[in-house]
């Protein structure tokens, strides 16, 4: 049985569109993996719509609740469907290091009707270093600077590194099972941040990623001159030792290191804060007030993650905008009407059930 649904593509949206009367903007469908990145490929292609074009956002199941890349993709690129007037914009997850090994890497990497994140995912935008500060002033509303959280988060990168490239290695070689991204999980998580020394909290992660290194050298000894050349190929990408938290898993990030970070960061500033209006305070009845007044004014921790818009510096946000601008300039000259595209739509509609 065929359904109307079986016939979207981007010339169904180019004919839909030439339907409607008068001059409009040319629309732009870009389909996304969950209710939750609409915000933020909003904010990506914000900067591109102009009085020729614009973007509306959707999800691509219209017949059911099923997310995720595959499900963004799979109804597009399987039927030549993307197009200039459909695109798709997914998290990269592993699919761009692993340049090309599996179908969906290869579909990423090589439609240009597909943005992609090239970090891990939306979260590890949402977890830059560089916002972080930003991230606790938005929920202790107090702007002193406790740790210096790029250098933190270079530093927990660098002593990640090793383990994280062993990771790729595997995937590469449709090995995870030998040693899946939740064991490498485990290895490079966060147990606990004291706030007077931070650096403590990376050396328990160096110690564990080296065992773990030398365990897998022990066992995989064939593997370590790939894993050298691994490297080299991971530099010439952009993934260095400095920025590895960006590769991670999203979710993993979040979890067991962001928040094992910024949980006694703020807990620290907001006792800084509330000493304040107790020392302030001329009476109780003041002091009550203010700390009441101040504990409405914060926001949690995972809201002011999960609402973070200050990541628009990380030099990844810019090859998403190079890659929009790509898939803009590919696009021809408005004006006349293509007869053709026009006829399939009402063909489509005809045959919504055969």
């Amino acid at each position: 049985m065929k359904r109307l649904t079986d016939n979207i593509n981007s010339r169904y949206f180019e004919a839909a569109d030439r339907l409607l009367p008068g001059k409009r903007r040319g629309r732009i469908i870009a389909f996304v993996e969950s209710y939750d990145d609409v915000s933020f490929w909003r904010l990506l292609l914000d900067e591109f719509e102009t009085d020729d074009h614009y973007f509306q956002i959707m999800l691509p199941n219209r017949g059911g609740l099923t997310k995720g890349k595959k499900s963004a993709l799979r109804s597009c690129i399987e039927h030549d469907g993307l197009g200039k007037s459909l695109i798709a914009c997914v998290d990269s997850d592993y699919d761009w290091l692993l340049q090309g090994i599996t179908q969906t890497s290869r579909d990423i990497i090589s439609n240009p009707f597909v943005i992609q994140t090239y970090a891990y995912a939306i979260e590890n935008y949402q977890c830059w270093a560089g916002s972080l500060h930003q991230i606790c002033v938005q929920c202790t509303l107090n702007d002193h600077r406790l740790i210096d959280f790029p250098a933190f988060m270079e530093l927990y990168s660098k002593a990640v590194y090793p383990l994280f490239v062993w990771n790729v290695w595997f995937y590469r070689k449709k090995k995870h099972n030998e040693f899946s991204m939740q064991d490498l999980n485990i290895d490079i998580r966060l147990k606990s941040v004291d706030v007077r020394r931070p650096q403590g909290a990376i050396v328990g992660v160096q110690e564990r990623v080296q065992r773990k290194v030398r365990w897998l050298e022990n066992h995989y000894p064939d593997a370590i001159p790939e894993v050298a050349l691994l490297r080299e190929e991971l530099t010439a990408m952009g993934v260095t030792e400095d920025n590895t938290y960006l590769f991670l898993q999203g979710h993993h990030l979040v979890e067991n290191v962001i928040l094992k970070l910024l949980l006694p960061v703020c807990t620290v500033l907001r006792q800084e804060r509330e000493a304040e209006i107790r020392r302030f305070a001329v009476h109780d009845q003041q002091y009550r007030n203010e700390i009441s007044a101040y504990q409405h004014s914060q926001m949690s921790l995972t809201e002011a993650i999960r609402k973070n818009t200050h990541y628009r510096e990380c030099y990844l946000y810019q090859r998403m905008r190079d890659d929009v601008s790509h898939l803009l300039s590919m696009l021809p000259e408005s004006g006349g009407e293509n007869k053709q595209d026009t006829e399939n739509l009402e063909s489509s509609n005809q045959h919504q059930e055969s």
